[in-house]
């Protein structure tokens, strides 16, 4: 049993997930990683009350039928049912072009986020809650809204398989937009990196905790971003503007640490005041960092 624990630990680590080609074993795997990590369970529990049978029509599932009233009765009926969903969360995920960096042998920012969208689906989903998915760059490219069926996972998987980084970013826009499809309050789980207009982006997280949603953000930064420890003459260039620098990394990496310190603590500083759950990720944790957080968050609710 140690031996099993560790190894699904070990499915928590990013690099190792990196390698798996299936984007719902990766959501799996994580999961029962970070569930042999947790004491006690804080799910709460769902119900779902049978309500009545229907006639079989043409065209239903026959794993709906009820084949007991089939084998007392020799006709086919439909099993119905009204689910009590525990909770409704809405995902935000940023696909714009600046979350496909990635350095040394780190993942993608986006791959990173791709994953933990996908886990934090599967967390959802089989447990009753519904989940819903908004992708995003400098617009809305998809968006699927809540639904806590289990087939409805294999959607949600469907689209975030397909993803690929692509042009600029527009948060505030994207997000204002999806903000009014939905019509009832839940918990918001925005991912990005956040390189934006960040007066924008700030006024639309507000937006979304003064509507009475519980909000999390999730700010997915690669290691380097927050060091910019290169160590030679470099090119940069912005992956969304195409815009490029030549310059001697040591001169202005003071001055760099110094801003990226100030725009992620004023992030952190202004969702505490909103009472928005921030979390700063690095694509070299360990997914749990990010699956406790919303457990956490999730277990205040109930």
């Amino acid at each position: 049993m140690e031996t099993q624990a560790r190894d699904l630990k070990n499915y928590l680590d990013p690099s190792f997930i990196s390698k798996l080609h299936s984007l719902e074993l990766k959501a799996r795997l994580v999961v029962e990683g970070f569930m042999v990590g947790l004491h006690k369970s804080p799910y709460h529990g769902f119900s779902v009350e049978f309500s009545e049978h229907r006639a079989y029509m043409q065209g239903d599932n026959l794993k709906d039928v009820d084949w007991k009233v089939y084998g007392k009765t020799e006709k086919y009926f439909i099993k119905q049912y009204e689910e009590e969903t525990n909770l409704r969360s809405y995902i935000f995920l940023d696909t714009s072009n600046s979350m496909s960096y990635s350095s040394g042998k780190n993942i993608s920012k986006l791959e990173y986020a791709l994953t933990l969208s996908a886990a934090l689906s599967y967390l959802m989903i089989h447990q009753q809650d519904a989940v819903g998915l908004t992708i995003y760059s400098d617009k809305i490219n998809k968006y699927l809204p809540p639904k806590s069926s289990r087939a409805y996972l294999q959607e949600i998987l469907k689209n975030l398989a397909v993803v690929k980084a692509s042009e600029k970013t527009n948060t505030s826009l994207s997000l204002n937009e999806a903000a009014e499809k939905i019509k009832r309050r839940g918990l918001v789980i925005i991912i990005s990196d956040f390189f934006d207009d960040l007066d924008s982006v700030l006024k639309v997280l507000k937006h979304f905790s003064y509507t009475k949603n519980e909000v999390i953000v999730f700010q997915v930064l690669d290691p380097m971003e927050k060091t910019f420890s290169f160590g030679k003459d470099a090119i940069f260039k912005d992956l969304e503007t195409g815009a490029e620098l030549t310059t001697q990394p040591y001169q202005i990496q003071k001055a760099y640490r110094e801003a990226m310190v100030e725009f992620t603590n004023r992030i952190k500083r202004e969702c505490l005041n909103s009472n928005i759950d921030y979390n700063l990720i690095e694509t070299a944790d360990a997914y749990d960092k990010a699956l406790l957080r919303f457990i956490q968050k999730r277990s205040k609710l109930f």
